[in-house]
């Protein structure tokens, strides 16, 4: 059929940079934790300048932690512009600058879970909401799970006081994804990522260091 996409041979997709001429950029809007800016760009150099309002985010990331049973730890934490409780997974602002991705994730599963990690590897990169936000968040896996110390442990205040723990198998939370139970986005996408790596055990998942390209930082 015209126009039908032809599956003649095996292409691997990747997102990529594609630089466009920027005419002007404004901060229109500073806020505690984030900003909003107002970019007029080009698409093509004859083109006529187009603007976009969008939020200016330092990055995110989240982290999947698996016991030795194969469990997955998934946090309820309340979140007012939604007005749930969502079952989610420990995450965080990327907003301490020159801090290593790692060491971010490291800081965020401890507070939020009094969990450390001895293996770490990257289970998936993806940005938010492309068309508002520059936020990219990348998931790592966490496993060889110790507890923290109950002296050094973080005091959680505010929405982060109430945080429930819960521990469910990985086909659980799988089958809680795809019936529409779940809906924070990094659970989801580290999930789903999570089941598809356990085909081969893990092996081919990215080391903790892999590079993020996509990261505001490294634009």
């Amino acid at each position: 059929m015209p126009g039908t996409p032809e599956a003649s041979h095996v292409v691997k997709v990747s997102d990529a940079p594609s630089p466009r001429r920027l005419l002007s950029t404004e901060k229109v809007y500073e806020g505690r934790i984030w900003d909003v800016v107002s970019d007029s760009f080009q698409l093509q150099e004859t083109g006529e300048a187009l603007t976009r309002d969008y939020i200016d985010h330092p990055g995110a990331v989240a982290v999947l932690p698996m016991n030795g049973d194969g469990e997955i730890l998934l946090l309820k934490q309340y979140r007012h512009p939604v007005g749930m409780e969502l079952w989610e997974i420990p995450a965080g602002l990327l907003d301490i600058e020159g801090e290593d991705f790692v060491v971010g994730a490291a800081r965020e599963l401890a507070e939020e879970a009094d969990l450390a990690a001895g293996t770490w590897n990257v289970l998936a990169d993806f940005f938010n909401s492309p068309g508002s936000s520059s936020e990219a968040i990348r998931i790592y896996l966490a496993r060889d799970l110790t507890e923290v110390p109950h002296h050094e442990r973080h005091e959680r205040t505010d929405e982060e006081a109430e945080i429930e723990f819960h521990w469910i198998s990985l086909d659980d939370a799988v089958a809680s994804v795809l019936e529409g139970r779940l809906h924070n986005p990094s659970a989801v996408v580290g999930i789903l990522a999570a089941a598809a790596a356990r085909a081969d055990n893990y092996t081919n998942l990215r080391p903790a260091d892999a590079p993020w390209p996509a990261h505001p930082s490294q634009r």
